[in-house]
């Protein structure tokens, strides 16, 4: 057997890790780079090996740094079936359309504006690919066993952090892999902790995303209110560029929360501008059972909130003046209908945006929380003069405790620990905790490297 880093090796982003024994091949998630420009155009280049050679694919999630690149993949050939748990399949078919929607306008905004560096500016992939990747999903049962492909054995274990989140045992009779994918708070406000492994792994592939830091101990609910109760005393608008899928349905947990707790006004207009968000929460909803929220608290999750259906009706909110509140993706502010909002809002020091969770290094989020003063949207630079927040506590990564409290409680210590996912100050970080605390085996690999695994000798004749 062998793995070969194609992604979220030297980086969070664009995971990919390709497992090869016996003539097979499986690709663990098919993530999208994001960030740093010269991460992007990674995207654009093909695997190591032709599409078409790639006999399967399984999902951790449907974030779409874990499975953007699926319809780049069919594109190029891929026909194999895409494993998953249930609710990952569901999220996904609204976040691989929207991605591919908004590619496809990102290319035509661009061509007519003409500040592209191609002429024609491409979109990645479009619609029509991305329904062809979702036609190739195969939704299973998690805890269960089940055949990816001959010769081989899986199984999807919940980890929280996102609604069907699973990390994945992947075998193929002489060597197990465990994959953590993205793992989850015990105190996440959705999602139940992480669950552990039933199995024993050879090598285990690890996130190391917060892997250098703990989540801070201030509580970002009241941080949230504070920020809300000063900007509309003064008139302004809180900007939250929220990602739709968990962190916008957390968010509006929280703001009901807060209004009936009398922590901010009442009356204060709240609008969720993103339809994949929308959709998003009525998976939610139909998931309730994966949830950890009370009945009631499912129930109430959009209560009160003013849904934004049409782009006319959120170009009106942009300029609509007095005290609110809008959600609006992409999280990183990287695309979306958050952009027009940050546009029109940012310059105006009455108001205020509020990036929850964990910003990738080159997104606008990330200049932004870092003290950027203006900020590069459609081929114009907009002034950065509302008051600019991070509420890290919003993140549904574990933390580095976190992350090690999961690895103690495997049922026992794997060969060895690969770090993936995480910056390259984090995945070190991480490295020498599980070196000097656990005292594994453990590196982080580099983009592309492969890690050969010796096949057991067979067993003499008697």
């Amino acid at each position: 057997m062998q793995i070969e880093f194609l992604g979220a090796a030297d980086c969070v982003t664009g995971s990919r890790h390709l497992v090869q024994s016996n003539g097979t091949r499986v690709l663990l998630d098919c993530g999208m780079f994001q960030g740093w420009k010269a991460l992007r155009e990674r995207n654009w280049a093909p695997l190591t090996v032709p599409s078409h050679e790639v006999d399967a694919v399984i999902l951790s999630h449907a974030h779409l740094d874990h499975s953007g690149w699926l319809p780049a993949l069919v594109r190029q050939g891929f026909r194999g079936p895409i494993w998953c748990s249930q609710a990952t399949h569901d999220l996904a078919q609204v976040i691989l359309l929207d991605a591919a929607h908004l590619q496809e306008e990102d290319a035509r905004r661009a061509n007519r504006g003409g500040w592209s560096r191609h002429a024609p500016a491409l979109p990645l992939y479009t619609v029509r690919d991305a329904q062809r990747a979702l036609d190739q999903f195969r939704p299973v049962s998690t805890g269960k066993a089940f055949k990816p492909t001959p010769g081989w054995q899986a199984r999807l274990t919940p980890v929280g952090h996102l609604l069907g989140a699973c990390a994945v045992s992947l075998g193929d009779g002489q060597h197990q892999v465990l994959f953590s994918g993205d793992l989850g708070r015990s105190d996440d406000l959705l999602m139940p902790a992480p669950q552990t492994l039933p199995s024993a792994a050879d090598v285990l592939l690890v996130e190391s995303t917060y892997g250098d830091r703990l989540h801070p101990g201030d509580d970002a609910q009241a941080r949230l209110g504070e920020i809300v109760r000063r900007t509309a005393r003064r008139g302004g608008t809180v900007l939250v560029p929220t990602f739709a899928v968990g962190r916008a349905q957390a968010l509006m947990l929280v703001l009901q929360r807060l209004k009936h707790a009398g922590e901010i006004p009442a009356d204060l207009p709240i609008y969720l501008d993103s339809p994949m968000a929308q959709e998003a929460t009525l998976i939610y909803h139909q998931h309730r059972r994966l949830l950890k929220l009370s009945a009631a608290e499912e129930r109430a999750l959009c209560e009160g909130v003013r849904v934004v259906a049409t782009p006319a009706e959120s170009q009106r909110l942009s300029r609509r003046k007095g005290p609110a509140l809008i959600l609006s993706s992409s999280g990183m502010a990287t695309g979306g209908r958050v952009l027009q909002h940050l546009a029109a809002l940012a310059p105006n020091p009455r108001n205020a945006v509020v990036f929850p969770g964990y910003q990738v290094p080159g997104s606008r989020g990330s200049k932004m929380v870092t003290g950027a003063r203006e900020v590069k949207i459609a081929g114009q630079y907009v002034a950065v003069k509302a008051e600019v927040h991070h509420l890290a506590s919003f993140s549904s990564h574990a933390d580095a405790n976190g992350i090690l409290d999961w690895l103690r409680s495997l049922p026992q210590p794997p060969g060895q620990v690969m770090v993936v996912h995480g910056d390259p100050g984090a995945a070190d970080s991480l490295r020498l905790r599980i070196k000097d605390e656990l005292g594994w085996p453990v590196r982080v690999p580099q983009h592309g490297e492969v890690l050969r695994l010796a096949t057991a000798p067979a067993a003499a004749s008697a």
